[in-house]
């Protein structure tokens, strides 16, 4: 069997070789083999000369930045393995926590598996308030229309059975942030579980800067896959 590690990356010159190294050393159990796919999302910091270096992983690189969901669906399109996890590149999300990720998926207890930031030992992780209650209120109100009992609909470790990957691959078309309402609007007919992760949140000056706006859009983006999506 086979995990595809998907890596959408835009501007991470700091971090990228960080990542690369503890995702591609990282041991899986239960025997599986690894697939790492990292999209370059247009960056334009010196972070695609660095993969240029790097070896052991499928590149994909846009020539214009597009946004995290556009980087996602790419990335679900070239997996071919039978557990799919998504792996920020800013070294927020600890590839140590993968293991415990995927076990349920391998184990056949859920064919979703959602890494909380807000479970066990990270029940209030290192995130400024704004963000925090924004994500609190958006998990809140997606919970609402999916029926799920989500505590963090937002996360950015999101790992899938390839029964789901190939439901939802071809329907996806958020580009940007909006990726994270939109799956989880769409896999809310599947056995969904929440594992505890940990998280060190990323400084003002070092985030992607996402704002109200993105919040509004997270708004919109339940209301108009929840209402529309049937599978």
């Amino acid at each position: 069997m086979k995990l595809s590690v998907i890596i959408p990356v835009y501007n991470e010159r700091q971090t990228i070789r960080e990542i690369l190294k503890r995702v591609t050393s990282l041991q899986l159990n239960h025997g599986l083999e690894k697939e790492i796919i990292v999209i370059d999302d247009g960056s334009d910091d010196g972070t695609g000369e660095i993969l240029s270096e790097l070896k052991d992983f499928l590149l994909i690189r846009h020539s214009l930045n597009q946004g995290k969901g556009a980087s996602i669906r790419d990335g679900l399109q070239k997996s071919n393995g039978d557990f799919v996890i998504i792996q920020d590149a800013d070294l927020e999300y600890d590839p140590a926590d993968i293991n415990s990720l995927i076990l349920p998926l391998i184990n056949d207890r859920a064919d979703v598996v959602y890494g909380s930031r807000f479970l066990g030992k990270t029940v209030r992780p290192r995130m400024y308030s704004t963000h925090y209650w924004g994500n609190r209120i958006l998990t809140f109100v997606s919970n609402f229309f999916t029926g799920l009992k989500l505590t963090d609909m937002e996360t950015g470790y999101k790992a899938f059975s390839r029964k789901v990957v190939d439901v939802i691959k071809n329907n996806l078309v958020s580009d940007r942030f909006d990726i994270e309402p939109e799956i989880t609007a769409r896999i809310k007919k599947f056995r969904v579980l929440e594992v505890s992760i940990y998280y060190e949140g990323r400084t003002v000056e070092e985030s992607k800067k996402i704002g109200w706006r993105d919040g509004f859009m997270a708004i919109w983006s339940i209301l108009r896959f929840n209402l529309r999506v049937n599978q």
